[in-house]
């Protein structure tokens, strides 16, 4: 499906099931389809819009690429289909989009859920290592980095013991457009530090991420979880950056909880 914004942007996302809006922001370079277990899984909980982000998969590839520009960008998306509020999940980078759409627009997030992300803002080694992955872009093609990013993405277990997932991640990785690839690392670099916003939280908060995440640690996740009032941690095992894919089921099971609750709330 496409959903087309004011300024012509075009979005392709997918949907499933029904009820309380929930969006699911996809992480870098990855596009929609890191969702499908989601899609299939937790459909009995929520409506579930799964879009790709500017400069990704069927999506309009084109500037401006900021973190706050594509947080835009997915209110937009949310107003063309006439949604008021969603429950906002967002992995990696999707989580620093979730962070710029809570400063930007508070009351369109009903709850959040930040899987596999840090509020910090990129340190000055961490910038240098976004360029060296540009460079690497510009030289090589998508190919090679999807290949590259492989072992920091995924659980060393999920790679020794599921290679189909492995080859999936690769193509997904692959298939990512070079310049939207390169629009999204300029844009981590340059996003602001979130941490400030962190215990004027105000929503009910899942953050959740894998055991062996080497980029998000459960350290990580633990500390952000921390200052975040009603806020809960999952950590899950056998599970690295890409906690959905590697783990759905489980991954699946803390969030319907979560949902479920909402219900509630």
């Amino acid at each position: 499906m496409i959903a087309l914004l004011p300024d012509g942007l075009k979005l392709a996302y997918e949907e499933a099931g029904s009820g309380t809006p929930m969006l699911l922001v996809h992480g870098w370079p990855h596009d929609h389809t890191m969702w499908s277990g989601q899609l299939g899984g937790l459909a009995t909980y929520a409506r579930l819009l799964a879009p790709d982000l500017r400069g990704v998969g069927a999506s309009t590839v084109r500037g401006p690429y900021t973190i706050d520009q594509y947080a835009d960008d997915l209110i937009g998306f949310l107003d063309s289909l006439g949604i008021a509020r969603a429950v906002v999940c967002g992995l990696s980078m999707g989580g620093y989009i979730a962070f710029a759409m809570l400063r930007r627009h508070r009351d369109r997030v009903r709850a959040l859920v930040l899987a596999d992300t840090r509020a910090t803002a990129d340190t000055d080694e961490a910038r240098a290592n976004r360029a060296k992955l540009i460079a690497s872009i510009e030289q090589e093609g998508m190919t090679a980095l999807a290949e590259r990013q492989l072992p920091s993405m995924l659980a060393s277990s999920t790679i020794e013991r599921h290679p189909s997932l492995v080859d999936t991640v690769r193509r997904m990785m692959a298939s990512v457009p070079p310049e939207g690839a390169i629009g999204a690392l300029r844009a981590m670099a340059e996003r602001p530090d979130s941490t400030p916003l962190l215990d004027t939280i105000d929503v009910p908060t899942l953050v959740v991420g894998g055991a062996e995440d080497t980029i998000t640690t459960p350290d990580v996740l633990r500390r952000m979880a921390a200052v975040i009032p009603n806020s809960r941690v999952e950590i899950l095992e056998q599970s690295g950056h890409l906690s959905p894919l590697e783990r759905p089921a489980a991954f699946n099971h803390v969030v319907g909880e979560f949902l479920g609750a909402l219900l509630y709330d």
